[in-house]
């Protein structure tokens, strides 16, 4: 299970692609990571989106993606191909496929998802949802992309806080454009001192 986000230096990640992405409690700063793009990151990206994958969404991401991704096959291939397992109450089919819907018990349902066979499971976007898989250790990795602006407020990655856990850093970069690249892979129980 790879949570990939990106994020702002205090941790919101919402609507970091558009304008109006996702506007929802009054978030006005759609947008943010365009002034920090480049070469590097947009390597970093293409390479992420190059891999096997399958995809576990929250029901908003989902409907965002649902919305932009089958009309952008050119771009990520890949997205269209893969499972999309959605964590939704309301909704329960989609046209964009292969979709699998699944409400109430999500922690459970995503504990037997990461046992079945398969390629890596990816999270982007999705803030609530990983709101539930960090309060579950059913985090292995955290690749993010740590973009050097504050806003104030949004939704953010560790809302609600998360289970103490240890985490090491598999490979890290920065951008030139100050874009810290990072990988966090999970690495046992916390550790403290004496």
């Amino acid at each position: 299970m790879i949570v990939i986000e990106f994020v702002s230096l205090d941790g919101v990640v919402q609507s970091p692609g558009a304008r109006d992405e996702d506007p929802s409690r009054g978030f006005g700063h759609g947008g943010w990571i365009w002034p920090y793009s480049d070469a590097e990151l947009s390597a970093v990206t293409r390479q992420e989106m190059a891999m096997q994958f399958d995809l576990l969404l929250g029901r908003v991401t989902f409907d965002i993606w649902a919305d932009y991704w089958p009309h952008r096959a050119d771009v990520w291939p890949g997205v269209n191909a893969a499972t999309k397992y959605v964590a939704s109450r309301t909704v329960t089919s989609h046209t964009w496929q292969p979709s699998v819907f699944f409400g109430g018990a999500v922690a459970e349902r995503v504990a037997g998802l990461k046992l079945e066979p398969g390629p890596d499971l990816h999270v982007y976007g999705s803030s609530e949802l990983v709101q539930t898989l960090l309060a579950h250790d059913l985090v292995d990795a955290l690749w993010l992309k740590i973009h050097p602006v504050t806003l104030g407020a949004g939704k953010r990655l560790f809302a609600d806080g998360a289970i103490p856990a240890a985490f090491e850093v598999t490979h890290s970069t920065v951008t030139s454009k100050g874009v810290i690249v990072v990988r966090y892979e999970r690495a046992g129980e916390l550790a403290t001192g004496p």
